[in-house]
C-alpha cells in the first residue's frame, strides 16, 4: 500500500490488540485500504513483554467452547463468520479440556504474519498520542491506553473516560432462592420492587464479616496500585474497619421490612437489576478484591445465594473503558462524531473472545461507512448482537464491563425448561446469524 494514502480513502486503526487486529483484518477482507498503529516494539504498556500483535496478557484460554456457554457460542459465530483470533487460536491451540487456550507466542506470531503480510494493510509501528482529526478511525486501544492518548480520549468524552474498573458481581436471578429473598426499595421508593433484599440475621452476619476479612485476595500489580475512593472501596476492605461498617454501609437494613418476619432484618443485602429483562442483578456496593474461589465460596453464605449462577464476579484492577451507552450508537459509532468507531476492552467488553467480537463488528462497520452503505447490526438474538446491545443500551449511571452471557439475551417465547433453555437460545442465535450473514452478502454484491 502506498505511503501517500489521502484520509479518506482508508481506515485508521489504533491499537494492535484482539480488537484492532480483527478490526484490521475484515476492513482488508472487503478491499478497504488500513494503517494500523501500535506502538510496539517502540513502547511496552507495564503488562506487555512480546513484540507481535494480539498479545495475550493475562490467561491463555479463550473460555468454553461448548454452546452451553455463551462465549462458546460467541465463538462458533465468529468462525462462522471467518474471524482471524478463532483461526489463529484453532491452529495455536494447546490441550485445555473443554476450554480453547493457546500457545501465547505462536498465537501472536500467527496474526503477526497474517496482518504483516495483507497487502491492503500498512502497520505504523509508533505512538499515537492523539486521535487523529479528520479520516475514519477505529479506536481499539484496550484497557491499558498509553497515558498520552488517554488525555486525549478524556478531551473526545468528556468526563466518560474511567481507568480503574470496580465491579460487583453479578447473579443470575433463576438462581436465587427467592423463598428466602424479598423485593422491596427502601420506604417503598421507586416502584416498590426495585430492588430484590437478603435478609440476614446476626449470626449470620458476623459469620459473612468473618468470612470477608480472612478470605483470599487478588495482590494489586505494580502498575495496578489503586487509591481507593471512599464510593467504590472493596467490600473486604469496609469489612475490616470494624464489625458494624457494613451494616451501616451498603448492608444497612433500615427502611427495608422482611415480608416473612415483619422485621426489619439484621444486616441486609441489595441486588440491582443489571439488565431490563431484570434476568440478572449485581450486588449492591461489592465490589471486591477476593479470588473468584472466595468469591463463590463466600457470597454463597448470603441467604437466598446459596446456590446462585455467577454471571460475573467482582474485580478491582486497572480498565480504560469509555461509557459506551452514554456515547456510543449501536454501530460502535461515536454518536458526536460519526466518522470515529470504538472497538475491544475499551467500550466495555471483557475477555478475549469478546474483545475480537467487538473489533470484528467495528471493522466491518467502518467498512460499511467508507462505501456509503447503511451499517447492518447483527440481531440481539446472537450472541454478538446481544453484547453490542448491553454495551450501548446498558444503564449510563452504572455501566460497567461486561463478559458475553446468556443472560444478555431476549427471552425465548413460551416456558422452556431450564435446562433446555441455553440450547434453544444457541439454535436461535445461529438462525439469526445466518440471516444477518446474507444481508452482508447482498449488500456488498
Amino acid at each position: 500500500m502506498p505511503n501517500n494514502i489521502e484520509p479518506q480513502n482508508h481506515i485508521t486503526i489504533i491499537g494492535g490488540g484482539l480488537a484492532g487486529c480483527e478490526a484490521t483484518w475484515q476492513a482488508a477482507q472487503r478491499g478497504i485500504n488500513v494503517v494500523l498503529h501500535e506502538m510496539k516494539p517502540v513502547k511496552f504498556s507495564p503488562a506487555h513483554e512480546l513484540p507481535g500483535l494480539a498479545e495475550l496478557v493475562c490467561s491463555n484460554s479463550l473460555r468454553g467452547i461448548s454452546l452451553d456457554n455463551a462465549v462458546g457460542l460467541l465463538k462458533e459465530e465468529l468462525r462462522r463468520c471467518g474471524s482471524l483470533t478463532i483461526e489463529a487460536a484453532e491452529a495455536t491451540s494447546v490441550p485445555a479440556g473443554g476450554a480453547l487456550a493457546v500457545d501465547r507466542k505462536l498465537f501472536s506470531d500467527y496474526v503477526t504474519a497474517k496482518i504483516e503480510s495483507h497487502p491492503l494493510i500498512r502497520i505504523e509501528r509508533s505512538e499515537t498520542t492523539a486521535i487523529p482529526a479528520e479520516g475514519i478511525v477505529v479506536i481499539a486501544s484496550g484497557p491499558l491506553t498509553s497515558d498520552a492518548l488517554a488525555v486525549s480520549l478524556s478531551d473526545l468524552t468528556g468526563d466518560r473516560l474511567y481507568f480503574y474498573d470496580a465491579i460487583a458481581p453479578i447473579v443470575a436471578f433463576d438462581s436465587l432462592d427467592m423463598s428466602k429473598v424479598f423485593a422491596a426499595s427502601r420506604y417503598g421508593k421507586g416502584d416498590g420492587d426495585d430492588y430484590l433484599n437478603c435478609p440476614l440475621n446476626e449470626e449470620e452476619y458476623l459469620r459473612f464479616i468473618e468470612a470477608l476479612n480472612s478470605g483470599e485476595k487478588v495482590p494489586a500489580r505494580d502498575f495496578e496500585k489503586v487509591v481507593h475512593f471512599e464510593g467504590c472501596m472493596p467490600v473486604e476492605e469496609l469489612a475490616s474497619r470494624g464489625v458494624e461498617t457494613l451494616r451501616f454501609g451498603p448492608m444497612k437494613p433500615v427502611g427495608l421490612i422482611d415480608p416473612n418476619t415483619g422485621h426489619e432484618a439484621h444486616a441486609v443485602i441489595q441486588l440491582r437489576a443489571e439488565n431490563r429483562e431484570k434476568t440478572m442483578y449485581n450486588l449492591v456496593g461489592f465490589q471486591t478484591k477476593l479470588t473468584w474461589p472466595e468469591q463463590r465460596r463466600i457470597f454463597r453464605m448470603i441467604p437466598g445465594l446459596e446456590n446462585v449462577e455467577f454471571v460475573r464476579l467482582g474485580s478491582m484492577h486497572r480498565n480504560t473503558f469509555i461509557n459506551s451507552p452514554a456515547l456510543l450508537e449501536a454501530t460502535q459509532q461515536l454518536k458526536s462524531d460519526p466518522r470515529i468507531f470504538f472497538a475491544g476492552q475499551i467500550t466495555g467488553v471483557e475477555g478475549y473472545v469478546e474483545s475480537a467480537a467487538s473489533g470484528f463488528l467495528a471493522g466491518i462497520a467502518a467498512v460499511e461507512y467508507v462505501q456509503g452503505k447503511p451499517i447492518a447490526v447483527p440481531s440481539p438474538e446472537t450472541a454478538l448482537g446481544a453484547l453490542m446491545h448491553h454495551i450501548t443500551n446498558a444503564d449510563v449511571k452504572h455501566f460497567q464491563p461486561m463478559n458475553v452471557n446468556y443472560g444478555l439475551f431476549p427471552a425465548l417465547p413460551g416456558k422452556i425448561k431450564k435446562k433446555e433453555r441455553r440450547q434453544k437460545l444457541a439454535e436461535r442465535a445461529l438462525e439469526s446469524l445466518e440471516e444477518w450473514r446474507t444481508h452482508l452478502v447482498a449488500q456488498n454484491s
